[in-house]
């Protein structure tokens, strides 16, 4: 059985190889040909957990090959992006749009188009139905559609590939049962079959969920820095009741996930969406809250010169080079005429220029600053708590240990 995966971006990529090297017949297919060309010559456009070995075995397996245009498959993979406009918080569903297009001039009859990319609830009813019906076939006769949504992190992709369960969505049983095989292939986790609608639901749900969680972290500490108390303490004692697990607030939220799908609901439920729109607000302020802090702080220990503050981290999450939807370029944006305009970034994962005034070498970045604004808690900033003597920290990530010249958010 032939498979070709559309998109081979942080999603597509790792489960484009993971196939391979399990033994299934793959094309990856991406427009980006500067990427195919990096592919070809046996080098890897991110960095990931587990990726390089990975794809060393799908390279060796023969299993796995590149295209820059759609072929003729069994059943068709599609991870493209699916951002969402910020105007009326709708799915943008362009690229979704392109990749069935493409698909759709080249499938035979009898494949199955399967969309991984995350989605709002009814969009392949709204917009992949109407396109495959539109170039002539009959939706579950000749071409079958499906949605299995993904569900893996940067920093641990392979790993939650192989052992993270999957819904799969489908209209035809015998459709949710063949795609079953394909990715029982390496999936160890429980495989759900469940109706397409549903299966879209789910995914955003999930991430609504974590959104929630955090957004109460953030607005409880917040609150207990208006109050005079300690966050870190008052969630500590809370969780040890057997029905409480408050998460640990955070300078925000990042990444391509949790920060865009609930939007999906708000854009089309905005009459229904109440605490869903509010979780959005809380945690999309929360990188102006940062900088509130932090010029507290300054005016705290008498630091008037904004080029004297440094913010540690601008990828989204730690131990990896992800840096869509960062907190950090957030606050540098949002606040570039005032705190932001002098103040010098470094992350150890970013090896590109993102930003004005970025290092690419720890120790210079902390000779050139007396704040240090933990955003991000790398492996690299955790082991060097030594080289921060004589430094404010302002660690927003609660990942260093006590300590007089540390600051928790």
């Amino acid at each position: 059985m032939k498979v070709n995966v559309i998109g081979l971006g942080y999603i597509g990529l790792p489960t484009a190889l993971t196939m391979a090297s399990c033994g299934v017949d793959i094309t990856g297919t991406d427009k980006n040909q500067e990427l195919l060309e990096t592919l070809r010559q046996g080098e890897l456009t991110f960095k990931e957990n587990g990726m390089r070995e990975l794809f060393d075995t799908a390279l060796r397996s023969g299993n796995m090959k590149l295209s820059g245009s759609c072929i003729q498959a069994d059943v068709y993979i599609i991870a493209v992006p699916t951002p969402y406009n910020k105007e009326d918080k709708r799915l943008d569903p362009s690229y979704i749009i392109t990749a069935v297009q493409d698909v759709l001039k080249v499938c035979p009859k009898g494949s199955i188009i399967a969309v991984e990319s995350t989605i709002s609830p009814g969009t392949m009813d709204k917009v992949v139905r109407p396109l495959i019906a539109k170039e002539g076939f009959i939706c579950g006769k000749d071409i079958h559609i499906a949605h299995v949504p993904e569900r893996i992190i940067p920093g641990n992709m392979v790993y939650e590939l192989q052992h993270n369960s999957r819904t799969i969505g489908v209209d035809e049983t015998w459709v949710g049962e063949t795609l079953m095989q394909i990715y029982g292939s390496f999936c160890q986790g429980n495989m759900v079959i469940t109706d397409i609608k549903t299966a879209e639901m789910t995914k955003v749900v999930e991430n609504t969920f974590r959104d929630i969680n955090i957004a109460f972290a953030n607005e409880l500490s917040r609150l207990c820095h208006t109050a005079g108390m300690d966050v870190h303490e008052i969630i500590r004692i809370a969780n040890m009741h057997p029905r409480v697990n408050i998460l640990r607030p955070g300078p925000g939220v990042g990444g391509h996930c949790i920060s865009v799908d609930p939007w999906f609901l708000v854009g089309d439920y905005p009459e229904v969406v109440n605490i869903i729109r509010q979780a959005r607000r809380i945690n999309d302020s929360q990188p102006d809250y940062i900088l509130s802090r932090v010029k507290e702080l300054m005016t705290q220990y008498g630091i008037q010169n904004p080029a004297d503050v440094g913010f540690y981290g601008l990828t989204y999450k730690e131990n990896v080079d992800d840096i869509r939807e960062s907190p950090t370029l957030q606050m540098l944006e949002s606040m570039r005429e005032h705190l932001a305009e002098g103040a010098k970034v470094y992350d150890p994962m970013v090896t590109d220029d993102v930003a004005d005034k970025q290092y690419h070498d720890l120790d210079r970045f902390l000779e050139a600053v007396k704040l240090v604004v933990i955003i991000v808690a790398h492996d690299e900033i955790k082991g060097a708590v030594e080289k921060l003597a004589g430094k404010i920290v302002f660690d927003t990530r609660t990942c260093l240990p006590k300590a007089e010249n540390v600051v928790y958010l």
